[in-house]
């Protein structure tokens, strides 16, 4: 019986929707750091080496890769009609077994024997010595795979590749073309734009201060606009640390780089261009306000590498990270954030940062550590006992403000300072029920933003307040 023409894919970007060498580099760093950057730079002219070492130092679940569903689906018709189903492509030769095996495809196309050398012509002679010329089909997405198409009979390509395939097709090849690529909004889904409203917070000096000149104003907004751009970078490196932790979550798997809707690539180049925005907009701004900035962007590549994984490390982080923002709009202003605001804010996000674990925790689905967290079910009573103390200790540090030389000048009635920490204290309570019982947002900056009854009791706190010192008087005439 005649055998039949096996089907050959690439393997990065063709059946899977990434890029094994690059899952491999951040899977690396997200466990071996230090090793990784190191096998990088000593392989960083040897992509062949590369992929060998970094598989070797952190390889990715196979089982968890995406997918490109068109290739899926055609693999799945090869297979049915006794097809052989060949993967080749220039990742580690074991990881490529290995992903062959686990879809159930013919040993020969895992490439466990080094049969498909990684790029083009090479790759082109080594499948016509095994398969003869014109003795197989192959996909790809990639240009520089000319020399394969030609050797191939039938010529599947993915994205808009219009002028290769006239080429191939008129040297005598059915083409087909498969529509693939990726978009911007998905690429905007990963920078989170929606998570900007944190940066509301450097607001928090001028406000405090009740310095409202549109010159004050206007540097806050440049700063704003500095962190939202640091920010999207950090979420870009934390979403590309995170991929496997993210494709075992029951929502953060939707997230675009976890399930192959934007390539990596995109997201590095993009993440790099948001660091530069960042680090461009923060000198304008000033040598004080450029060094929150890193300060800022260093923690948080530490939170994303090591720290998130540390329990209770974590939770002082995200305060840290938070309170930063604090001292960053007093930087971009000209102004100063005292002592007992810090003070203030920093047990008000050990609260939040403890409603963000508790809201992850009630919604777990089983008693075993969230993924890449040092937190199980558990631990939800120690948390409830921690968001306690923040919510006590920044109502404390609240009082006793209003008895500084700072209060004093700044409110002319003491008692609606004090009636103030009354909805603040509500709020505080009813943000640390919520997140306990898992009716939160996974972010409870964001879900404070959203949430009605949260916003109406903050307003009732600055109304007292901004009565007490004098500017409804000022603003409104009463």
């Amino acid at each position: 019986m005649q055998r039949q023409k096996p089907l050959v894919l690439d393997v990065d970007g063709t059946f899977l929707k990434t890029d094994l060498g690059l899952e491999c580099f951040w899977n690396g760093l997200g466990r071996a750091p230090l090793k990784t950057l190191r096998a990088t730079v000593m392989h960083l002219r040897d992509r062949a080496g590369l992929c060998r070492e970094l598989a070797r130092i952190a390889p990715p679940r196979v089982d968890l890769l995406p997918l490109s569903p068109e290739m899926a689906t055609r693999a799945l018709e090869a297979c049915e009609a006794g097809r052989p189903v060949v993967l080749a492509g220039g990742a580690d030769p074991g990881l490529v077994a290995a992903l062959a095996g686990h879809y159930g495809f013919v040993e020969e196309g895992a490439g466990a024997e080094g049969a498909a050398p990684p790029e083009g012509a090479a790759k082109a002679r080594a499948l016509a010595e095994r398969f003869g010329r014109r003795g197989f089909d192959y996909a790809g997405a990639r240009a520089a795979d000319r020399p394969v198409w030609r050797e191939a009979d039938r010529a599947l390509l993915l994205g808009r590749q219009h002028r290769l395939a006239a080429e191939l097709s008129a040297a005598g090849h059915p083409v087909e073309e498969i529509p693939a690529g990726w978009k911007l909004r998905d690429l905007g889904r990963a920078l989170r734009p929606h998570q900007w409203v944190k940066n509301v917070l450097l607001l928090l000096p001028a406000l405090a201060a009740h310095d409202f000149r549109p010159e004050t104003l206007a540097l806050v907004l440049l700063g704003i606009l500095a962190f939202s751009a640091a920010a999207s970078c950090i979420y870009i490196v934390n979403d590309l640390l995170d991929l496997e932790a993210d494709r075992l979550h029951e929502t953060k798997c939707r997230r675009p780089f976890a399930c192959g809707k934007v390539p990596i690539g995109a997201g590095m180049a993009a993440g790099a261009v948001l660091a530069l925005m960042a680090l461009g907009v923060g000198a304008a701004l000033g040598p004080s306000f450029l060094a929150v900035v890193l300060l800022y962007m260093a923690l948080s590549l530490a939170y994303s590498l090591r720290l998130k994984r540390m329990r209770w490390v974590d939770i002082a982080t995200l305060a840290a990270l938070y309170t930063i923002r604090v001292v960053a709009g007093a930087a971009a202003g000209g102004g100063e954030a005292s002592f007992l605001m810090l003070v203030f804010v920093f047990p008000v996000f050990v609260t939040l940062g403890c409603v963000k674990r508790m809201t992850e925790l009630a919604r777990a689905e089983t008693d075993e550590r969230l993924p890449g967290r040092g937190y199980g079910r558990g631990d939800r009573g120690d948390l409830l006992n921690m968001a306690g103390i923040g919510v006590v200790g920044a109502l404390v540090v609240f009082v006793a403000y209003s008895f500084s030389a700072q209060a004093e000048a700044l409110y002319q009635t003491r008692w609606l300072l004090w009636a103030a920490a009354l909805p603040l204290a509500v709020w505080l309570v009813r943000m640390v029920w919520l997140g306990y019982r898992g009716q939160q947002d996974y972010d409870p900056i964001v879900f404070a933003l959203r949430d009605r009854a949260g916003l109406g009791l903050i307003f009732f706190a600055l109304s007292f307040m901004f009565y007490s010192a004098g500017l409804w008087q000022r603003w409104f005439g009463f």
